[in-house]
């Protein structure tokens, strides 16, 4: 099953700026081959279930093996039967609406 996801990490403990921690993560969740869009409160997320959810946790273990002694995590994410859509499709649906 596919699922589009907005996560966003916030390493907890490490000082004012976390532009380090989050490029650890955002290796992460290349690596494991999954389509990404980072913005500036997080990253949204295109792929496989599973595939995401071992990245998200990949994200976790680095960022600890890493020296961040917490970490808060917030997640929203949707999957849909009817049809596939992707990040893109659903943007562009929107920006339709607002030129129409």
């Amino acid at each position: 099953m596919n699922v589009i996801a907005d996560l966003c990490v916030v390493p907890i403990g490490v000082g004012v700026s976390v532009s380090k921690e989050i490029a650890i993560c955002e290796r992460i969740l290349a690596a494991a081959g999954l389509k990404t869009h980072l913005h500036a409160y997080g990253t949204n997320i295109e792929g496989d279930w599973d595939r995401v959810f071992a990245a998200v946790k990949r994200c976790h273990e680095a960022l600890h093996g890493a020296g961040v002694p917490r970490i808060s995590t917030s997640m929203r994410f949707g999957t849909r039967t009817d049809r596939e859509q992707t990040m893109e499709e659903k943007v562009r649906s929107v920006e339709e609406k607002l030129v129409a």
